[in-house]
């Protein structure tokens, strides 16, 4: 990827160098049609809308989109869930996440993941709304937005560009409208384009807008910033040629040339016009006894065009490494891990998403606390993380299976991240500990089991000691007394 420098040296946030500027925007402007090209495939405007043919020929022009199924399958799969932010520090982050829903934050990564997908890096703007005190982030185009960085091996920002051109219809001269945003200020800059090397001096006034950075953020779909389907291109073109192509010769055999052995329609080209014409209405043709009539047409091979259809559309797959989920190998039967063998590919490059799409965020949340900061909420960037899910199917029993495995194992909170609808394992724990002390209050209500209390009143009684011998035993009636105390009295009954 190119990158776009200004000398380290020559640079002063307080003193722009129009000139400098002005290269930049011109050198953006020659990387344009690149983009321009990846933006007309993904809206469905292929090479094969520019073929000519002869008039009578038939001519048509099949456009197949895989661009943009291509994009729309690894954009799902990359953002199709909103990331989640978590804080390792003892910070509370939750006027962060606050300031990130007002913002909408969700909609925009899902906006910079596709243009990351189409042009191969994307671009985002945080900026204070004018009156109000809140951060916000927008997703801006590609086509004219560009980070400058300084000519030192470190390659620090110094500046973002965004950047559009208007016309002065009385002079027929063109002014670029720059918005260059640095560390602390963002100017709004209108540049002659004269063609000429005469300085232009820096007339306007410069915002200061409190963010620390640069307010542009650049997000790259990997190291070259190359988009997900552009380097299929060649055989998207491809297939389209082949399936106009088997259309065109559809038409053609429909229109194919009727052939008379031993036979004419009329002995003059009148009486061959009106023969012609029944021929149409009525579809029959009556020819004498040795006469025969074919078509004459050229011999289709469906079945060699077929499998040179099938084997353009399986290398446009494989070589995105974006898997047709239409194809009969993703069956709903399929287990997770045979799934995840067959997106390996595709989790590969979202490996890679994912990894530069941190570079960014981090800016991002450095950008907002240092707008919090001014509120007097503190927060320390560097220890909250996004974590990214992807955005498939889960087998909900599996996954119940793996937290009960693990349940004395691992922590609560780290199991609860494995399920797909929770989104904030910390409530979940609360809710359950609630949950827990609710049922065993109304156990104890249910079976009439309260608390031990002592009695409100007195003192407990002591039971009595038993008498004991001097040698600590109790003392026990000899059982030979007892038996002869029991024999008397029975004796004395029997007399009475």
């Amino acid at each position: 990827m190119e990158r776009f420098t200004y000398p380290a040296e020559q640079f002063d946030e307080r003193n722009l160098n129009k000139s400098i500027i002005l290269t930049l925007v011109k050198k953006h402007e020659g990387m344009v049609a690149r983009l321009l090209k990846n933006k007309r495939y993904y809206d469905g405007h292929h090479k094969i809308e520019e073929r000519k043919r002869e008039k009578e020929a038939p001519n048509s022009k099949v456009t197949c989109n895989h661009a943009k199924d291509i994009s729309d399958t690894a954009t799902g799969y990359f953002m199709g869930n909103p990331v989640t932010y978590s804080n390792s520090g003892q910070q509370d982050i939750d006027p962060l996440l606050t300031a990130f829903d007002n913002a909408n934050v969700d909609d925009v990564d899902a906006d910079n993941a596709l243009d990351m997908s189409i042009f191969g890096l994307a671009y985002e703007y945080v900026y204070a709304k004018e009156g109000e005190a809140a951060p916000v982030s927008k997703n801006i185009s590609p086509l004219s937005t560009f980070i400058v960085v300084d000519d030192t091996i470190e390659e620090n920002e110094l500046c973002g560009v965004y950047y559009y051109k208007k016309k002065n219809s009385v002079q027929d001269t063109y002014t670029y409208v720059a918005t260059v945003s640095t560390a602390n200020y963002t100017y709004v800059l209108n540049i002659l384009d004269s063609g000429s090397d005469i300085s232009q001096l820096v007339t306007e006034e410069p915002v200061q807008h409190y963010f620390g950075e640069p307010q542009i953020i650049e997000y790259l779909n990997n190291k070259e910033a190359i988009g997900d389907f552009e380097q299929q291109i060649p055989l998207i073109d491809a297939y389209n040629t082949l399936m106009s192509d088997r259309i065109n010769d559809k038409e053609q055999f429909i229109d194919a040339v009727l052939v008379l052995y031993g036979a004419i329609l009329g002995d003059d080209e009148e009486e061959t016009t009106e023969a012609q014409k029944k021929l149409r209405e009525n579809k029959l043709l009556e020819l004498p006894e040795d006469a025969k009539a074919e078509y004459l047409s050229r011999q289709m091979d469906e079945n060699g065009a077929e499998v040179l259809r099938k084997a353009i559309k399986e290398d446009i797959y494989n070589f995105s490494h974006v898997p047709n989920f239409m194809d009969e190998n993703f069956a709903g039967n399929v287990s997770g891990v045979a799934m995840e063998y067959k997106l390996l590919g595709l989790e590969m490059i979202t490996k890679v998403k994912e990894r530069q799409y941190k570079k960014g965020l981090r800016k991002r949340i450095r950008l907002y606390c240092n707008f919090l900061s001014m509120k007097a909420i503190l927060m320390e960037a560097g220890s909250i993380m996004a974590t990214f899910s992807r955005a498939l199917p889960k087998n909900l029993l599996e996954l119940a299976q793996i937290v009960a495995n693990l349940k004395d194992n691992v922590s609560a909170k780290t199991l609860l991240k494995l399920l797909p609808f929770v989104e904030d394992p910390d409530y979940e724990i609360e809710e359950v500990t609630k949950q827990k002390a609710e049922e065993v209050k109304r156990q104890q209500e249910l079976f009439g089991m309260g608390a031990n209390e002592p009695p409100e009143f007195g003192e407990e009684e002591e039971p009595e000691e038993e008498e004991t011998d001097p040698d600590g035993e109790a003392e026990e009636e000899p059982k030979e007394e007892a038996e002869e105390e029991k024999e008397k009295q029975q004796a004395a009954g029997s007399k009475g």
